[in-house]
């Protein structure tokens, strides 16, 4: 884990997030929200928020949305010189992904004990056997992005 100072696009992005994983809970979905940044020119390539209940498929993660859409706007799936940036730490699946993309760097708000493939339960990102470790970095406004994820599960209780 990096524990350098965040950079302040990097805080902004997470911001960004932040309104992405609000508009997930407003539509129903768990409140995950995710940005991509050129870490050169600073600018956002993509914003995705969960839909799995809207689109019916389990693979409609916030970070995946994100993914594919930097890579079709760059025509390449290498986003090398990219940051994701997720108000949750990501999933198997997406931290599959996330090495598979060649992100550079990972910034995730609130840790995921259950399923947090990133430092909690597992850390595929920085598995030594994989050819792509991208630098990351949790508890970024940590606070707000897991009090978003607390408010939205307590309404469903």
């Amino acid at each position: 884990m990096t524990t350098a100072p965040v950079p302040a696009v990097l805080v902004s992005a997470m911001q960004v997030a932040l309104v992405e994983a609000r508009a997930a809970a407003e539509a129903g979905e768990v409140p995950v929200g995710a940005v991509i940044v050129d870490n050169t020119t600073g600018a956002i390539l993509a914003m995705a928020q969960n839909r799995m209940r809207r689109d019916g498929d389990g693979t409609s993660h916030a970070e995946l949305l994100a993914l594919r859409m930097a890579a079709k706007q760059r025509g390449d799936r290498d986003l090398t010189d990219c940051s994701l940036v997720v108000t949750l730490e990501p999933c198997a699946m997406c931290a599959g992904a996330i090495v598979l993309s060649r992100i550079d760097s990972l910034v995730f708000g609130a840790w995921d004990d259950k399923a947090g493939m990133c430092g909690s339960v597992g850390d595929i990102v920085r598995h030594p056997r994989l050819n792509h470790r991208p630098q990351v970095r949790g508890g970024v406004l940590a606070e707000e992005c897991a009090a978003l994820l607390r408010d939205f599960f307590a309404l469903r209780r």
